[in-house]
């Protein structure tokens, strides 16, 4: 009995459904999440005229930020698939998965710019082509899903409902900051073999970086990629708005 409750769990790792690309489950994991964020968009002046509900929400993607990358933790540890050269959050979205934690506790400006450009590039590139092995309604596709869409929210929540504005010297700083982590990161994965954030080759399933050329070079390319997404969502999330607003008030003063 025990034997065929495990091979029938959602959890077990060993004799899942395999994922497939742009399936009807990955197909309908992004369109939840792009409704979500919709949401969110739509009711973002209600959310911020209440101090409660602004609080409510952001403890909610605390907590599925946290509560994501702890079960996840706890499955490695569960099924004895933790190894320092696979399993660590050393890749870009475990990362800024951490950093989005600490942002929405603090609320601090630097984790801000590096969440919101590298982690909402990092998150949307592997939600599009995920590197993913299980399919749903395994625990891991749902943990996948969650943790890279709350990346995304945490990321909007302080764009959107805490009115957080950057300027155009963030995008310079992001990849200065992005670069730091990826040094980082690139040492760790020549003391122990690994190959996080992809420093080391490609994922084996298909993904972004198969268009981007062979190893090292697809890294320079991504830099060049990473300044340009980088500038345009400067450019659509902050310059744009920032130049409408100024001639809505150019306009008042004008029918004054």
């Amino acid at each position: 009995m025990h034997t065929i409750f495990a091979d029938l769990s959602i959890f077990n790792p060993y004799n899942a459904p395999r994922f497939e690309f742009m399936s009807l489950a990955h197909a309908g994991a992004v369109a939840v999440l792009i409704v979500l964020l919709l949401a969110m968009f739509m009711y973002r002046q209600k959310l911020r005229s209440s101090e409660s509900a602004r609080k409510t929400l952001r403890y909610i993607l605390l907590a599925l930020l946290l509560l994501s990358q702890l079960m996840l933790e706890a499955w490695y540890q569960i099924y004895d698939l933790w190894d320092p050269a696979y399993t660590l959050p050393l890749e870009l979205c475990s990362i800024t998965l951490l950093l989005s934690c600490v942002m929405l506790v603090t609320r601090n400006r630097v984790l801000y710019i590096i969440v919101f450009y590298a982690g909402i590039c990092g998150a949307l590139a592997a939600l599009i082509t995920p590197d993913l092995v299980y399919t749903f309604p395994h625990f891991r596709f749902i943990q996948f899903f969650i943790a890279h869409g709350s990346i995304i929210a945490a990321a909007l929540y302080m764009t959107w409902i805490e009115q957080v504005r950057l300027t155009i010297t963030s995008v310079p700083l992001s990849m200065l900051l992005l670069n730091l982590i990826a040094g980082i990161v690139w040492c760790f994965n020549q003391v122990f073999g690994a190959n996080y954030m992809f420093l080391s080759h490609k994922p084996e399933s298909p993904s972004i970086l198969d268009m981007l050329g062979p190893y090292p070079y697809y890294i320079l390319v991504e830099e060049w990629v990473a300044f340009v997404l980088f500038t345009m969502m400067y450019i659509v999330f902050f310059y744009l708005p920032s130049r409408a607003a100024g001639k809505a008030v150019s306009k008042d003063h004008v029918s004054l």
